[in-house]
């Protein structure tokens, strides 16, 4: 199986429910390094498992929506504790669908999974991994 891994960043504002999450029940801030690895079992016709400009672009596209919000106000977030789980899976769920759109080209569609990584300290991440 052949990869490609692209990264970004977005700046975040929530609070948790539940008391296992302590003072991040209030509101506060969060910056997330979010990285999506896409891997197919074989190269396409130029030699790469998709175009990494291409790549790029379309995690940038998924995570504008959700850069520098109050994820507590975002209804298609509504009734979810946003974890960085849970973020995980919005994030591959949203790149899933701009791929299937065709947001990679014919590259796209022989990408089988994705993992996205959403890296919340120098020490811990979360990820979620989902065939196409």
């Amino acid at each position: 199986m052949f990869s490609i891994t692209v990264r970004d960043h977005m700046m975040v504002a929530h609070s948790l429910t539940g008391a296992v999450f302590g003072p991040a029940q209030r509101l506060h801030g969060a910056t997330y390094v979010v990285e999506a690895t896409l891997r197919r079992r074989d190269l396409g016709a130029a030699g790469v498992v998709a175009d990494l400009g291409a790549a790029a672009s379309a995690l940038r596209a998924v995570l504008d929506p959700l850069d520098y919000r109050n994820l507590d106000e975002e209804p298609d977030l509504a009734g979810l504790n946003t974890t960085t789980e849970v973020l995980a899976r919005l994030v591959a769920d949203r790149l899933a669908d701009r791929l299937l759109a065709g947001a990679l080209g014919d590259d796209g569609a022989a990408i089988e999974s994705i993992a996205v990584t959403l890296q919340e300290s120098p020490t811990a991440s979360a990820a979620y991994e989902r065939a196409l």
